[in-house]
C-alpha cells in the first residue's frame, strides 16, 4: 500500500500532503457537473416531435407561409423554454442546499490541527472526528471515546455501531496492506457515514473513488434506463411521423394526377401534415408539468426532471428503504420490563439514574432514555462510576440517597454479561434469557439492568470487582420508531393503488415489526442470502409477492427493481444514501431527500425537503391530472385530426376542388390549437386519478381510429350535403371548415372524460379559449378578413344545417363514447 509508506501518527508534513494529491487525486468521489445554461437549453429541443415541427415551420418558410411557420416555431420555443426554465430553477435551489453542507475537516498537518477542505484529504492524514461530522475518508481508528458511527447510508442499518481504535504497537505498513475493509470491522469507519456520538482520531487509508463509497458509486455509471412514458413517447413521435408522411405524399400524387396543379397539391399536402402535425403536443405537456412542477414546490417538492410527474402519475410500485421514511432515524426507548416481560418502572428509574449520572460514555442508548421520561432524583447524588470496558462489556454508577443515606450499584450492559454478576436461580436466568431473546426477536436492542445495595462507608473509588451478587431488575428495550404521520400516508398511497415495498439493509425482523405496528400488509419477505439464489425469471415471480426485502446488498436493490419493471410495472425508488443510488437510476422515478448523499440529488428526478412519504401522495396526483390532460389533448386532436385528413385523401375523388384551401387548413388549425392552450387547467375527475394511469398505445390507437372514422364519416356526410345544394368551390369550404374547426373544438366537452358532458365542471379558462375560437371562427366569413382567407359568407339556411350537422356528429361521439368504455371496462 504505497499510500501508506512512512506513516506518520503525528500527521503529514504540507510538502508530504502536497505531493500525495498529485499522486492521488482529489479527495472526491462524485463531482456535481456545473450546469450549463446554453447547453440544456439546446437539449430541450432533441425530442423527435419538436424536430418535427421545425422541419415543418422550415417548409412552410420555404413555401412562403411565414405566418404559420412563425407560429410553429413560436410553439417549439415555449414549449422548450418553460422545460428549461423549470430545470434552472431545480438546479437553483439544489445549488443552495449543498451550499449549507459543511465540507471541511479537522487535520493534523505540519504538528498542527487545521481545517482543510474534505476534496483535499489524502491517505496518510490524520484526521479528528466529532459528533456531527462526515467521515472523510476510509479511516483506522487511532484514539476514541464512546465513537458511534451511523453506517445507513451504505447499510441502511439505522443502529449506530461502536468503532474501537486499534493498537497502535500492531501498526505497521505490512498490517495495512492485509487490512480488512469489511463493514464489520470494529476498527474501520468509512467515508460517507456519520458520527452518531462521541470523538476519535482516525488515520486515512483510502480517500476518492478508492473507497467503499467511491466503488459503489462507480458501479452506478451507466445511462439510465428509458421510462414507460419516455418510450410510449418516442414510439408515437415515429408513428405519427410515418403516418405524416404516407398521407401527405398520397393526397399530392392523388391531386396533381387528377389535374389540381402540381402547386396547389403540393401546397394543401403540406398544410395536411401540418394538421396532422401536434405542434400543440409538446407545450401542452411542457404546461402541464410546469404548472404541476410550481404546485409542488408549494408542498416542499423540487422537480429536477419534469416528465418525472407523469412517470409519478403511472406508478404503481413505490420501493423505499425503511430508515428516514418509515422510521424517525432516532433511537427510541420503547419499554422497560422485567423477566416476564411485565413493565418495570424500577428498571426505568434506575436506568435513567444511572444515564443522568454517567459522565464517562455518552451513547444513543443512554440519550434514549433520558428522553423517555423525566424523574425527579434531587434525592440522589453520585458517588463514583465505574466505567465501560470491552471486556466486561457493561458501566456502573454508585449513587446515595441523600435522605435515607442508602448506597447503591447500578449496572447496565449486555445480558449475558450482566447474568454474571447476579444472583439468578437457574429458572430466573432461563425465564430472562426466554424475555430476551423474545424481545431480540421482535427486533429490539435491549439492555439488562441490575442493582446492588451496598453499605455506608467511607469508601470513594469503586472497581468492576464490586459488581457481583447483584439483583436483576429486567431489561431496556430500543428501537427506531415508526414515524406518526407514515400510517397515514402508506394508507392514503394503498387508496391510490401504490403498494409499498421496503428494501433494506437492516434486519428483515425488525423491519417487519416496524410494518406490522403500521399495518402494512406483508405478503412475503426475502433475505438478501435468499435472493442470491434466484435467478432473474424466479425473482421476477417473487418480487411481485414480496413486501419485505431484508439485509439486500446495493446490487440486489438495482435488480430487484428491473425485475419489478420487467414485469410490467411502473417503479418508484425513495433513498438518500450511497447504497441508494443504483437502484435510484433504475427506477422509473428517482425520489431523493435534501439531506442525501450529493451523488443522490443529482441522480434524483425529484427531491423532497421533507423525508416523508406523505409529499409523495401530492405527487403522484399532480401526475396523474398532468398525464389525464395530456391524454386529453391526445385523444381529441388525433382522433379529429385523423379523421379530418383521412378525408381529405379521397375528396378529390369526389370534388372537382380541394375541399379546403390551405390558408383555411392552416387558420383551422390555428384556432384549434388556441383554444386546447388551457387543457392543463383543466379539472379531473377523482375517480380517473384513483389508480395508476399508463399510456396504454394499443388502446389509443383503437380510440384514434373509432374516433376518427365517426369524423370521417361525418365529413363525408357534409360533403354530399354541401355538394348536392349545388354551392360555388369559396361557399362550399367556408361550409366545410366551419363545420370541420367548430366539431374539433367542441368534441373536447364529449370526449375530456369517461363520463356524461360536464362531468367533471371543465375549468373556466378552458371553456373561455374554446368558445371565443369558436366564436372567431364563426365571425370570420361575416367580417372583411374573411376575404383574406377566400371565405364568403353563408346564407341563413347554410348556417342551420351547418349547425344541425355539429350536433349530430356531437351526440354520435357522446353515445360511442359510452359504449367504448363500457366495453373496455369489461375487457
Amino acid at each position: 500500500m504505497s499510500a501508506l509508506s512512512n506513516i506518520n501518527l503525528n500527521g503529514l508534513s504540507s510538502k508530504e500532503a502536497k505531493e500525495k494529491l498529485n499522486q492521488f487525486g482529489k479527495n472526491i468521489v462524485f463531482e456535481q457537473k456545473k450546469f450549463k445554461p446554453l447547453i440544456h437549453l439546446i437539449k430541450k429541443f432533441n425530442s423527435p416531435l419538436l424536430l418535427m415541427l421545425i422541419l415543418s415551420s422550415v417548409i412552410l418558410f420555404f413555401l412562403k407561409q411565414s405566418l404559420n411557420g412563425l407560429i410553429i416555431i413560436l410553439m417549439v420555443l415555449i414549449s422548450a423554454l418553460l422545460d428549461f426554465l423549470n430545470t434552472y430553477k431545480s438546479e437553483k435551489i439544489i445549488k443552495n442546499l449543498l451550499a449549507k453542507i459543511s465540507n471541511k475537516v479537522l487535520v493534523l498537518r505540519d504538528n498542527k490541527k487545521i481545517e482543510i477542505p474534505i476534496s483535499q484529504v489524502v491517505p496518510g492524514d490524520v484526521i479528528y472526528l466529532e459528533a456531527g461530522n462526515i467521515v472523510p475518508a476510509d479511516s483506522l481508528v487511532l484514539e476514541a471515546n464512546d465513537f458511534f458511527i451511523n453506517q445507513s447510508t451504505l447499510t441502511g442499518e439505522s443502529m449506530p455501531l461502536e468503532k474501537y481504535p486499534i493498537d497502535k504497537g500492531g501498526l505497521t505498513t505490512e498490517f495495512l496492506e492485509k487490512i480488512d475493509f469489511s463493514l464489520e470491522n470494529p476498527n474501520i469507519v468509512f467515508m460517507s457515514t456519520s458520527v452518531a456520538t462521541g470523538y476519535a482520531k482516525v488515520l486515512a487509508l483510502r480517500t476518492g473513488i478508492q473507497t467503499e463509497f467511491g466503488k459503489l458509486f462507480g458501479q452506478i455509471k451507466k445511462e439510465r434506463p428509458k421510462t414507460n412514458f419516455e418510450i410510449n413517447i418516442k414510439k408515437f413521435a415515429f408513428f405519427i411521423t410515418k403516418l405524416v408522411a404516407f398521407m401527405a405524399a398520397f393526397v399530392f400524387l392523388s391531386n396533381a394526377i387528377l389535374g389540381k396543379g402540381v402547386l396547389n397539391s403540393f401546397l394543401f399536402s403540406v398544410a395536411i401534415a401540418v394538421g396532422l402535425t401536434p405542434e400543440l403536443l409538446p407545450i401542452i405537456i411542457s404546461v402541464s408539468l410546469a404548472y404541476g412542477a410550481q404546485k409542488m414546490s408549494k408542498k416542499e417538492v423540487i422537480i429536477k426532471n419534469l416528465s418525472s410527474i407523469e412517470n409519478f402519475g403511472s406508478m404503481n410500485i413505490l420501493c423505499t428503504d425503511k430508515t428516514g421514511t418509515l422510521t424517525e432515524n432516532h433511537i427510541t426507548l420503547i419499554k422497560c420490563v422485567d423477566i416476564f416481560g411485565k413493565e418495570s418502572e424500577e428498571a426505568l428509574f434506575y436506568s435513567y439514574l444511572s444515564s443522568i449520572f454517567g459522565t464517562a460514555r455518552k451513547n444513543p442508548l443512554d440519550e434514549a432514555i433520558k428522553e423517555h421520561r423525566k424523574f425527579n432524583i434531587d434525592d440522589f447524588e453520585k458517588i463514583d462510576e465505574i466505567p465501560f470496558d470491552f471486556e466486561r462489556k457493561r458501566n456502573s454508577i454508585v449513587a446515595q440517597n441523600k435522605k435515607t443515606s442508602q448506597r447503591i450499584l447500578i449496572t447496565k450492559g449486555s445480558p449475558e454479561d450482566i447474568y454474571q454478576i447476579c444472583q439468578m436461580q437457574d429458572k430466573e436466568k432461563e425465564e430472562a434469557q426466554k424475555q430476551f431473546e423474545k424481545l431480540s426477536a421482535d427486533g429490539f436492542r435491549v439492555l439488562a439492568v441490575a442493582l446492588k445495595k451496598i453499605p455506608i462507608e467511607d469508601k470513594k473509588i469503586y472497581h468492576s470487582l464490586d459488581e457481583n451478587q447483584m439483583s436483576f431488575l429486567g431489561f431496556c428495550a430500543f428501537l427506531d420508531p415508526p414515524k406518526k404521520t407514515a400510517k397515514e400516508s402508506i394508507m392514503e398511497l394503498k387508496k391510490l393503488g401504490i403498494e409499498v415495498k421496503i428494501l433494506t439493509g437492516d434486519s428483515e425482523i425488525l423491519t417487519k415489526k416496524i410494518c406490522q405496528e403500521l399495518n402494512l400488509e406483508i405478503k412475503k419477505v426475502l433475505t438478501g442470502k435468499e435472493i442470491e439464489k434466484l435467478t432473474d425469471e424466479e425473482l421476477k415471480i417473487q418480487a411481485q409477492e414480496t413486501t419485505i426485502f431484508g439485509r439486500v446488498t446495493p446490487i440486489q436493490k438495482e435488480r430487484i427493481i428491473k425485475v419489478l419493471k420487467q414485469a410490467g410495472n411502473s417503479v418508484g425508488y425513495l433513498g438518500d444514501g450511497i447504497n441508494d443510488l443504483g437502484a435510484l437510476k433504475e427506477a422509473d422515478v428517482g425520489i431523493s431527500v435534501n439531506n442525501a448523499v450529493d451523488a443522490c440529488k443529482e441522480i434524483a428526478d425529484i427531491i423532497l425537503l421533507r423525508h416523508s412519504l406523505r409529499v409523495l401522495k401530492d405527487g403522484v396526483i399532480e401526475g396523474r391530472k398532468t398525464f389525464e390532460n395530456t391524454m386529453k389533448y391526445m385523444r381529441m386532436a388525433f382522433s379529429s385530426n385523423f379523421g379530418n385528413m383521412f378525408s381529405m385523401m379521397f375528396a378529390p375523388y369526389i370534388l372537382p376542388f380541394l375541399p379546403m384551401k390551405p390558408t383555411q387548413i392552416l387558420l383551422n388549425n390555428f384556432l384549434y390549437d388556441f383554444s386546447q392552450t388551457t387543457i392543463p387547467s383543466d379539472n379531473v375527475s377523482d375517480q380517473d386519478i384513483k389508480n395508476p394511469v399508463k399510456w396504454n398505445f394499443k388502446e389509443f390507437l383503437s380510440f384514434m381510429a373509432l374516433f376518427g372514422l365517426i369524423s370521417s364519416i361525418f365529413d363525408f356526410i357534409t360533403f354530399f350535403v354541401l355538394k348536392s345544394l349545388s354551392l360555388s368551390e369559396s361557399m362550399f369550404q367556408t361550409g366545410w371548415f366551419m363545420v370541420s374547426f367548430t366539431s374539433q373544438i367542441l368534441v373536447i366537452y364529449i370526449i375530456r372524460s369517461k363520463y356524461h358532458f360536464f362531468k367533471p365542471r371543465p375549468s373556466p379558462w378552458l371553456i373561455l379559449t374554446t368558445f371565443l375560437a369558436v366564436g372567431v371562427g364563426w365571425i370570420l366569413p361575416f367580417s372583411k378578413i374573411g376575404k383574406y382567407f377566400y371565405f364568403e359568407t353563408p346564407s341563413f339556411e347554410i348556417f342551420k344545417i351547418i349547425s344541425l350537422i355539429v350536433l349530430s356528429y356531437l351526440l354520435i361521439v357522446a353515445i360511442t363514447k359510452s359504449i367504448f368504455y363500457k366495453r373496455l371496462a369489461k375487457k
